[in-house]
């Protein structure tokens, strides 16, 4: 198994498209591993630092999640090198998505990803570009439908899909801040992945304590739900600092610290500062561990030392 990951991992992919900003400094880069199938699917991220290297892994890794859930296409990813709280990231956007929307509408889809917004961003600034739904190159692509059909299935989405207020309040933290599914979504699929494996492998998430990283869209939800499930989160880190409670935050104060978040932040009066949180957070006592921050900020130090403190399993979210 690992010589064939180390063979997938070391074949290039079919197309890497670049991009540098006219107007900035930005740098922007959309990998598509395969066109397998027709088509291929993967986010758009920002942030500063990022190179085609992590966008290449990152389309690598969907291609993957395709193969295992469906639909059988390529997996890939659009990065962008700025730093996301730059004012001059919505033109940045505007020019990015301008220049990649041919693929758009022809063969990739896409949505958001870290630091870059479904709903108020990817989809009405695609739409600028003339792309009718994110997806559209999927369809076009991989089912091939006709004309009809895609104004049928597109316009589907346009008035459902990721951007539906969720209305039922066992899935949003509060039904009157009209949260949509692409709020939620992953992080749902973070915690549903680890009652899956406990499911299949034996035990109950109920009791399980978890170190949630990141306290965005993703990192957030999961810490939402694994505490709706009975877990309990002993702490949370994040790129302004953290929480720690080794008994426990209560499903109440999950909920209360995700509708107190300042965005993709965590916002607490007694937050330890980053510095110190990152030192003692992984070596607290704990079964579950939520990666859900940016890629490669987990050490092999920081992971050995959560396996001596009783690690069982990791739901990737980032």
């Amino acid at each position: 198994m690992k010589a064939l990951l180390k063979k997938y991992e070391d074949k290039a992919p079919e197309i890497v498209f670049n991009w540098k900003d006219s107007e900035t400094e930005a740098e922007g880069w959309v990998v598509i591993n395969s066109l397998r199938g027709g088509a291929a699917g993967g986010g758009t991220r920002m942030r500063k630092g990022l190179d085609m290297n992590e966008v290449l892994s990152l389309a690598k890794t969907m291609e993957i999640k395709f193969t295992v859930s469906g639909p059988a296409i390529g997996g890939a990813k659009s990065g962008i090198n700025f730093d996301p709280k730059d004012p001059r990231k919505k033109g940045v956007l505007e020019r990015w998505y301008a220049v990649v929307s041919p693929l758009l509408k022809s063969y990739y889809g896409t949505g958001g990803d870290l630091n870059v917004d479904e709903i108020h961003e990817v989809i009405p600034i695609t739409e600028q570009s003339g792309v009718w739904h994110p997806q559209e190159g999927v369809f076009n692509g991989h089912f091939k439908p006709t004309e009809a059909d895609k104004i049928n299935r597109i316009g589907q989405l346009r008035q459902g899909g990721v951007i539906k207020v969720i209305e039922n309040p066992d899935f949003s933290p509060s039904v009157s801040r009209k949260y949509t599914i692409a709020d939620m979504i992953t992080g749902f699929g973070v915690a549903e992945a680890v009652k899956q494996y406990y499911t299949i492998y034996g035990g109950s998430v109920k009791g399980k304590r978890a170190v949630i990283q990141g306290f965005g869209n993703v990192g957030a939800a999961a810490a939402f739900y694994l505490s709706q499930m009975g877990a309990k989160v002993v702490g949370i880190i994040d790129i302004a600092g953290g929480l720690i409670n080794e008994e426990g935050f209560t499903f109440e104060e999950i909920t209360k610290l995700f509708l107190a978040k300042t965005g993709n932040t965590l916002e607490a009066e007694n937050l330890i500062p980053f510095e110190t949180i990152n030192q003692d957070i992984w070596k607290l006592q704990t079964e579950i561990f939520a990666p859900c921050a940016a890629s490669r900020l987990i050490t092999q130090n920081q992971i050995d030392e959560m396996i001596n403190s009783g690690l069982e399993v990791i739901s990737c979210g980032g």
